[in-house]
């Protein structure tokens, strides 16, 4: 099962990333047919697969800002940061996409994002493909 790991650089406090095609570089050049996944080690960010397209992206922030608002958690005491946990847990840590002769099997406007919930900061994705 081979394993890779990626850095993602973001610029602001919720913010979205394509990562596709770094995802798509770390498939092995044999891998004809399994799935890849991709996990964000962190617990203020994540990952999900949705089009993109920067009026939608976006929207996603606005939507994520709306949903959770940024103080008022219990654990705003501690560090401040309690939106981008709730945010990150709404979005997920990881995705999985099937791997369809070599390449990533994912729809016509189907994109990777990286979700930024606490940055501007330095993330490490991992990627690990699975299949024959």
């Amino acid at each position: 099962m081979p394993q890779s790991t990626f850095p993602v650089e973001t610029d602001a406090w919720l913010t979205t990333v394509d990562v596709t095609d770094r995802i798509a570089d770390a498939v092995p050049d044999d891998l004809e047919s399994g799935t890849v996944t991709a996990f964000v080690r962190h617990t203020t960010a994540g990952l999900l697969v949705q089009e993109n397209e920067s009026r939608l992206r976006g929207d996603l922030e606005s939507f994520f800002r709306e949903l959770v608002p940024d103080e008022g958690h219990a654990h705003d005491q501690l560090d401040g940061n309690a939106d981008s946990h709730l945010r990150a847990a709404l979005i997920g840590p990881d995705v999985t996409i099937p791997v369809e002769d070599g390449e990533l099997a994912l729809g016509t406007w189907q994109s990777v994002l990286f979700v930024e919930c606490d940055g501007p900061r330095t993330r490490t994705v991992s990627v690990m493909t699975v299949g024959e």
